[in-house]
């Protein structure tokens, strides 16, 4: 079984993976709330380089709180901030205007729960992607049995490799892997889940 968070913006080894699995998967929104990680951490590429994206939360430091429980921080305008970092990297990409319009809901209005607000992204980019199978969730923690794909922990060793595709502001900057899907969707549209298919 492949074992996941519920993450910001998923990179595009979750994505893969979660589409391979088919129905063997589930998200664990019961695991505790890691600290700089990709629950609310994200990574695209701009004009300057790879940007890290983070949604703020409440009580941040506070230890063992099961991600279901954590709360977003909204006395940050983080929302307009990753907004306009979105548009200014992607909105010259083939497929700014239909992926961005879907998204930009998002940062013009609140969710409290930081695992609703990423679930309901995940939903999103999953339906660009023709993947409109319910999203199998659960509020338990999940311990992970021999043979298990668990891609929880904060720092994990991987195979996957990006599979190659045109990256903006490649004439300044060395290809990126494993970037958030949004990066391989705006250069790629529905052609990205082709590309995804088979690389497990």
């Amino acid at each position: 079984m492949l074992i996941l968070p519920a993450t910001y913006l998923p990179d595009i080894e979750y994505i893969t993976r979660l589409i391979a699995a088919g129905n063997d998967y589930i998200i664990d929104c019961g695991e505790h709330y890691i600290k700089r990680s990709a629950r609310n951490r994200t990574r695209i590429m701009t004009a300057n380089g790879v940007l890290e994206l983070t949604v703020p939360v409440v009580n941040a430091n506070r230890p063992r709180t099961p991600m279901h429980r954590m709360e977003i921080d909204y006395s940050k305008p983080w929302q307009h901030q990753h907004w306009v970092a979105l548009m200014s990297a992607y909105r010259s990409s083939p497929y700014f205007e239909l992926l961005g319009e879907r998204l930009e809901p998002f940062y013009t209005t609140t969710h409290t729960s930081l695992v609703e607000f990423n679930l309901a992204l995940l939903r999103v980019l999953l339906a660009f992607m023709g993947y409109t199978a319910p999203l199998k969730v659960t509020n338990d923690y999940i311990t992970a049995a021999e043979g298990d794909i668990d891609l929880r922990p904060k720092h994990r060793t991987t195979t996957f490799t990006t599979p190659h595709y045109f990256q903006l502001f490649s004439d300044r900057h060395p290809f990126a892997e494993n970037l958030s899907i949004i990066d391989l969707l705006m250069s790629e549209g529905l052609e990205a889940r082709g590309m995804l298919t088979g690389c497990f």
